[in-house]
């Protein structure tokens, strides 16, 4: 995506703010899997909704940029990014040292712990992966669960079976294929623990870290004068109590974290 010249000198002399930097008559393609509610998910009638999509569609009005939301699956985010297909990725993807070695990102968004998901009394513990040996446990290909459960699960003998989509993790959980799944606290809790489907499942063991810094918008590494103006819109949104409003639409807690 061409960046005009005015947001390059704007983000170089340190002035990038939401006004500043504006993005007028330009379109930021956001890259969305919308199979996570509550963060992305579609309304009935085909719309998308999320706390993914208010920031998104917020930070794009504060930067003057008209959003338009791209559908993918999740594992292909970030080479759609460098395809230049989509120009953001704003699809709660959390910041690792390892992406930020592909990819830029901007301030934090959020930051929620992650948690294992299996039947209540099953002997389970994510933080005692001795519990986990033989058992299948469902992630989703392309997310930082399935690198830390291949990592600090699989060598101790656990199966880690990766799925495109979340549903179909969800799905093979409640229908006996899979002994656990591993996934944020959030997403597990408001998608699946509280609707009809969760029933009879429950969070096990103790909240894990991943070792992330929260989630970010993924960006191409050239992209530091968008990086700049939606930092100054976060900031913003933080400031002038935005966030918490849309938050709260959602949670009954501050997401953003410490």
């Amino acid at each position: 995506m061409k960046t005009p010249l005015i947001l390059l000198l704007a983000a170089a002399l340190g002035v990038a703010s939401h006004g500043a930097s504006a993005r007028d008559n330009d379109t930021v393609r956001l890259g969305i899997d919308p199979t996570y509610p509550p963060m992305d998910a579609k309304a009935p009638d085909g719309s998308l909704k999320g706390f993914d999509v208010d920031l998104g569609n917020e930070i794009c009005k504060r930067i003057h940029a008209h959003c338009e939301w791209v559908e993918l699956e999740f594992s292909g985010m970030i080479p759609a990014l460098q395809a230049r297909k989509i120009d953001a990725i704003m699809s709660s993807m959390a910041i690792t040292a390892k992406r930020e070695q592909q990819i830029l990102f901007t301030s934090k968004l959020f930051q929620f712990k992650s948690r294992l998901v299996a039947k209540p009394g099953c002997g389970l513990n994510g933080s005692v992966p001795a519990t986990l040996a033989g058992k299948q446990i469902g992630v989703q290909t392309g997310t930082q669960f399935e690198s830390y459960a291949q990592t600090h699960w699989a060598p101790g003998g656990v199966r880690v079976v990766a799925y495109k989509g979340q549903d179909e993790v969800f799905s093979d959980l409640v229908n006996g294929r899979l002994d656990g799944a591993l996934l944020g606290t959030v997403e597990a809790d408001y998608g699946f623990l509280r609707t009809p489907q969760g029933k009879g499942f429950a969070f096990v063991g103790e909240p894990l870290a991943m070792g992330d810094r929260g989630v970010g918008i993924g960006l191409r590494k050239d992209e530091t004068a968008l990086q700049a103006s939606m930092n100054s819109a976060i900031a913003s949104m933080l400031k002038d109590g935005t966030y918490a409003q849309i938050a709260h639409k959602y949670f009954d807690f501050d997401p953003y974290g410490n």
